[in-house]
């Protein structure tokens, strides 16, 4: 596992570039402004655990493959959806074909195969592409459903 590896990300406030650890407590922020930033990374079978099941923020995670046309087409949305919930998701792309064992535990049939997790429990599963807005909709939907079940 590699705690230490990270992403460049562009604050979409301020323009400023941020280093964000694919691991982490809590939820990376601006460190110019402050403003949330999204979240996105990539995983495979060595770190998932680590960078989603362990993530105290829930998570989008996509199962894509290289070869994918619609897995292709929907990777703007769901960076989309990271932008547009920064702060509240954390967006994790799993290449399926590069890992079997994560392909194995979530019964993957069909690419793009996307779940939203929280605290690696699974709350939303859908296969097959779809618009930003209705992806959207359909995480803010699962984590609200989510929160509404085990806060009461």
């Amino acid at each position: 596992m590699n705690t230490t590896r990270t992403t460049t990300v562009t604050c979409p406030n301020c323009g400023r570039g941020n280093r964000v650890p694919a691991a982490a407590e809590g939820r990376p922020k601006c460190g110019h402004c402050k403003q949330p930033l999204p979240w996105i990374v990539d995983a495979g079978d060595g770190d998932f655990a680590e960078v989603a099941d362990n993530a105290t923020t829930p998570v989008l995670v996509d199962l894509w493959a290289t070869w994918c046309g619609p897995c292709r087409m929907v990777s703007p949305a769901l960076e989309q959806v990271a932008l547009d919930l920064a702060g509240r998701i954390k967006l994790v792309k799993v290449d399926v074909d590069r890992n079997p064992l994560l392909s194995r535990r979530f019964e993957v049939q069909a690419v793009p195969t996307l779940l939203v997790l929280d605290k690696g429990e699974t709350v939303a599963r859908q296969a097959g592409a779809a618009p930003a807005h209705v992806l959207r909709e359909w995480v803010e939907q699962a984590v609200a459903g989510r929160r509404t079940a085990a806060g009461g």
